[in-house]
């Protein structure tokens, strides 16, 4: 491994959404691990102008056979060497079952070496108590989620997935000890939480013992004032890289490493703080709380400058006002690679 790299080669099968301008979905993932050293294969579900939040935008949507048809491709031509999969917004139930299947093939090619493969799904649906999926997505994602070896639920999808309504920590708690238990997740980070309103927002994830039951840590971080698009894909390629650091440089015996157990889940005297999963948070964190705060920065100097509308675009001066804070609220990914390659700790996880 390259002193620069903190995985071990790594190749990625990310499959989400793409836009032509801006950082959301695939656009915004492969570029995350690509730059820390995985080799990434981009499948994308959607190509989009740009992302929704402009609300406004052109492009098609992947249908399930055109996504099957994408990875049968690959398979011919024996391109289907897979150490991680990374799933995120997907058009369609059936292109959620596609998304399964995939992944269902990748686990299967993979049998004979626990721990070859894993599948970090990202069952994108929707935030702030609605859905923008068709309802008959949320049953697909509930059946797929045995099959699944971390989840990154937002604090609306885990209500949805749990069918517990999340109102506080305690209820938190009880909605990640089901999906441990009913559903056999091993591991999962709930994003985004946030109560009353309060002006921090905090992960909590969790791996499970060997009986299901839970290991709670939670990282608190101070909310950032501005709307960005793109957080959740963000959070789940850098959980990827930091996760498989963790993993990679974690042995559970004199003769076996943690990379070659089932799902990386860590023996059950693991204190949750010495979880894997919560080093890699910690860590992924600092990654996405210092370049948003740059971004906020970048993107309140360039509101500041702009003095003139928009050329080209028709309507209000509401609407331009919306499209220069959208635009504004792109997250500055190029100028900060410094800031995903050596993040700086300051929000330690702790236990709850």
């Amino acid at each position: 491994m390259s002193s620069d790299l903190p995985v071990p080669e790594t190749r990625v099968l990310a499959i989400a959404s793409h836009v032509v301008y801006g950082y959301v979905g695939n656009t915004m993932a492969a570029f995350v691990m690509q730059v820390l050293g995985c080799e990434v294969a981009a499948l994308n579900t959607v190509q989009f102008s740009n992302h929704t939040g402009y609300k406004q935008f052109k492009g098609t949507r992947a249908s399930a056979d055109e996504i099957r048809d994408i990875y049968e491709g690959l398979k011919q031509s024996n391109l289907t060497d897979f150490d991680v999969m990374l799933s995120g917004y997907a058009p369609s139930a059936e292109a959620v079952e596609a998304i399964g299947s995939i992944a269902r093939d990748l686990r299967f090619m993979s049998s004979m070496k626990p721990g070859s493969f894993f599948w970090v799904l990202d069952p994108v649906m929707g935030d702030q108590g609605k859905l923008y999926v068709n309802e008959n997505v949320v049953p697909v994602y509930k059946k797929l989620l045995w099959e699944a070896d971390l989840i990154l639920p937002n604090q609306f999808e885990a209500e949805v997935l749990s069918e517990v309504k999340i109102t506080s920590l305690s209820t938190l708690k009880e909605a990640i000890t089901k999906l441990h238990q009913q559903h056999r997740v091993p591991h999962i980070i709930v994003t985004s939480v946030s109560f009353d309103e309060s002006q921090e927002l905090c992960v909590v994830g969790s791996t499970r013992r060997a009986d299901g039951t839970p290991r709670f840590f939670c990282i608190n971080v101070p909310r950032i004032d501005c709307f960005f698009s793109g957080t959740g894909d963000m959070f789940a390629a850098l959980t990827v890289v930091r996760l498989r650091e963790a993993v990679s440089s974690t042995r559970i015996s004199d003769t076996e490493e943690l990379s070659s157990v089932s799902s990386w889940i860590s023996p059950d005297d693991v204190d949750a703080l010495d979880l894997p999963l919560a080093k890699a948070a910690e860590k992924v964190l600092a990654s996405m709380h210092t370049i948003l705060e740059k971004t906020k920065k970048a993107g309140d100097e360039a509101l500041a400058n702009l003095a003139s509308g928009l050329p080209g675009i028709e309507g209000s001066s509401e609407k331009l006002m919306y499209l220069r804070q959208t635009k504004a609220a792109e997250v500055r990914l190029v100028r900060n690679l410094d800031d995903l390659r050596h993040p700086a700790v300051k929000y330690k996880a702790e236990a709850v």
